[in-house]
């Protein structure tokens, strides 16, 4: 694993046939183009817009187990996410940390104490749980947690999980698949996919200059997310009906509270909401649940999912949420297996693989469902099938090898940015941490020779400087400023109107320099 190599777009001629095309740039994609090139496959990824321009950076951004799945008696699927908790916390300790979550109920709630205590207690022993703390029951009236909600709430049960950078994720295992030998290729569409005897040829577009170019491989993956059936329809040309999408929504307002801990919220409805820290200054409330049936490219929150984030929390917080207290929302399209459950919010999280072809025809696999958690694990399952095709290579690795800037310890975070700090004197307390938070030891490539604030260049606004955009740029495929400011980083938070038109006019100029270098 290394931090100084860049990123790039390879001549199809390089390869005349690769072993595995994966289609879809998401965290499913990306995962298993990693674990696919680590065990000695060839692999070109395409990727129609910004590596986790849907699905993936659209999440509630936690590593969990899934506590209310228990309610639909998916144990296989929460005991696998609470088993991955910790391989990932240690995998990457830069972008995902352990967070404890309180939540509160009251005689007559939801759901009755008893049944919270039994859904805990397997929550906390059917996981493989070494690091992470159990469960706890808190007295709000003397617990800090208790403060920012109404009286009413007078205990609550605290448990463990943990946060992820969602974006960041995808962006690292595609920088980690390209540095063993992938070609990651984004803003690349796949416009028609054929079997060619034993292979596929596939026909690209690059969506910037609207070439196109045909790219051969012996099988194909299909990890679209919310484009999975579009794909088999309209590029393979299958007819195909497995995804049921479900939108879900989130705001983020202004900090609602300063406690460390995020919220768990049971609805009236039996749904629930989180309340979390976000950002340092901030606090992320959301999911919602409804079928979606529209194109994902038009995704956005609707009023009546703003009302209803807010009449949620609400229900709780002794300040009341309101609309004007929003300063951000995003939604996303969960491209869930269509499993016929009544409810959207029932609908199974658990992923499903399927296959065909083999032998003199070109196989093709498709990837259904999942979730953010166990998308190692999918890509494992993945790489089985992979193998039943083209036979084994290497053995399974991801779970023990660190993602870019991961290569420290689970629990040396604090230790890292005094690291940084000390070897980048000039460094402001909060810029250490921000940077150690995204790059992790890669924080030092970011850095260069730098000795001082004049020497990351440009200061956008909001602690973005030129060295951390050119890094991204160079390194991790951005090429615009929405893909700086709210995928790679969530600077866009801090960002004026004026100041993120100059980091516009800034890329546009970076990028007319690097298309007159390479012609």
């Amino acid at each position: 694993m290394t931090c100084d190599t860049k990123s790039r777009e390879a001549k199809v001629g390089e390869s005349p046939i690769h072993d595995i095309f994966v289609i879809g740039g998401g965290i499913n994609g990306c995962g298993i183009a990693r674990d696919a090139v680590g065990r000695g496959f060839s692999v070109f990824l395409a990727e129609m817009g910004d590596l986790a321009s849907g699905t993936s950076s659209g999440s509630t951004k936690l590593i969990h187990g899934g506590l209310r799945y228990l309610e639909f008696y998916e144990f296989r699927l929460v005991r696998e996410a609470l088993m991955e908790r910790e391989v990932l916390w240690k995998n990457a300790p830069h972008i995902i940390w352990p967070m404890r979550f309180v939540l509160p109920y009251f005689s007559g709630g939801q759901r009755p104490a008893w049944m919270l205590r039994l859904g805990l207690f397997l929550y906390d022993h059917i996981g493989g749980r070494k690091l992470l703390p159990a469960t706890r029951t808190l007295d709000m009236r003397r617990d800090p947690a208790g403060k920012p909600l109404k009286p009413i709430f007078s205990k609550a049960f605290e448990y463990s999980d943990g946060w992820v950078n969602d974006a960041r994720l995808v962006a690292l295992n595609a920088r980690d698949a390209a540095d063993r030998g992938a070609t990651i290729r984004t803003r690349t569409r796949v416009v028609g996919a054929r079997r060619d005897g034993d292979n596929w040829a596939i026909t690209l577009e690059d969506l910037r200059n609207r070439r196109t170019e045909e790219v051969k491989a012996r099988l194909l993956v299909n990890a679209a997310g919310p484009w999975v059936d579009h794909v088999l329809a309209e590029v393979v040309g299958q007819n195909a009906h497995n995804v049921r999408l479900v939108q879900g929504s989130h705001i983020v307002v202004r900090k609602k509270f300063d406690d460390p801990r995020a919220y768990f919220f049971q609805n009236k409805d039996g749904r629930i909401i989180f309340a979390i820290p976000y950002e340092e200054d901030f606090t992320l409330i959301g999911t919602t649940d409804r079928d979606y049936d529209a194109d994902p490219h038009d995704v956005k929150i609707s009023d009546a999912e703003i009302d209803y984030l807010c009449a949620a929390a609400s229900e709780y917080f002794a300040d009341p949420v309101r609309r004007e207290d929003i300063v951000w929302s995003y939604s996303a399209v969960r491209p869930l297996y269509d499993d016929g459950a009544s409810k959207a919010q029932e609908a199974t999280r658990d992923y499903v693989l399927k296959a065909d072809g083999g032998g003199a025809t070109a196989p093709l696999v498709s990837a259904f469902g999942g979730k953010i958690t166990t998308y190692r694990r999918l890509s494992e399952s993945m790489l089985e099938k992979i193998e039943g095709f083209l036979g084994k290579r290497g053995r399974p690795w991801t779970a023990t090898a660190p993602l870019p800037g991961g290569d420290f310890p689970a629990t040396g975070f604090k230790a890292e940015v005094g690291t940084l700090q000390a070897d980048f004197p000039f460094l402001e307390a909060r810029l250490a941490h921000r940077l150690v938070r995204l790059y992790g030891t890669c924080a030092r490539t970011l850095l260069g020779t730098a000795r001082s604030t004049a020497d990351l260049g440009r200061d956008f606004g909001g602690d973005l400087y030129e060295a951390e955009v050119r890094y991204l740029v160079e390194h991790e495929w951005a090429q615009t400023a929405e893909d700086v400011l709210w995928r790679r980083t969530k600077r866009g938070l801090h960002l004026s109107r004026e100041q993120v038109a100059a980091l516009e006019d800034f890329m546009r100029e970076l990028d007319k320099g690097q298309s007159a270098a390479a012609e």
